[in-house]
């Protein structure tokens, strides 16, 4: 089933998506860089063995997800430094504060939540971040809601 796929197509369709999903691990450009590049040599090593039984995307955020959850747990927790009060323009020419505040607030998620709400934020349907977690449609509906509602407060407490 795998020899159909254009691994170069595949790689400049998902990118991105990878590399936010890593962001919102890490909350560091080149950490994040890292583990996507690292999360697309999986799927390059795994693509002929994929049979296709779900989404391609569904099972690249999967490799993705259990790789970056790895390298948390190899080293124990990045230590997390607080965004500064001015970001410098250089490094994030192209995101506006609103965005790096989320990132910020995404990186101080619990691991489960984090990749339940990078899942969302890439317009992944609900059913296939159930797949990807391993929890129950109704289980990730209640902790989107949930998530949502946090990170509202975050923004408020930071007066937006």
């Amino acid at each position: 089933m795998s020899e159909g796929f254009d691994f170069e197509k595949i790689y400049l369709s998902y990118w991105e998506k990878v590399y936010r999903l890593c962001m919102a691990y890490v909350n560091d450009d080149a950490t994040a860089c890292d583990l996507a590049q690292e999360s697309f040599i999986l799927v390059w090593e795994g693509l002929p063995k994929f049979r296709g039984e779900s989404n391609i995307g569904t099972w690249i955020f999967r490799i993705t997800t259990n790789y970056c959850l790895r390298q948390i747990e190899k080293e124990r927790r990045m230590p997390k430094t607080a965004l500064p009060v001015q970001l410098p323009e250089e490094l994030v020419p192209d995101r506006s504060r609103e965005v790096e505040l989320l990132y910020g607030f995404i990186s101080e998620l619990p691991e489960t939540d984090r990749i339940i709400i990078s899942l969302e934020l890439e317009d992944i349907k609900q059913s296939e971040i159930a797949q990807i977690t391993g929890f129950s449609e109704d289980n990730i509906r209640v902790k989107i809601h949930r998530i949502k509602k946090k990170l509202r407060q975050k923004f408020k407490e930071y007066g937006y």
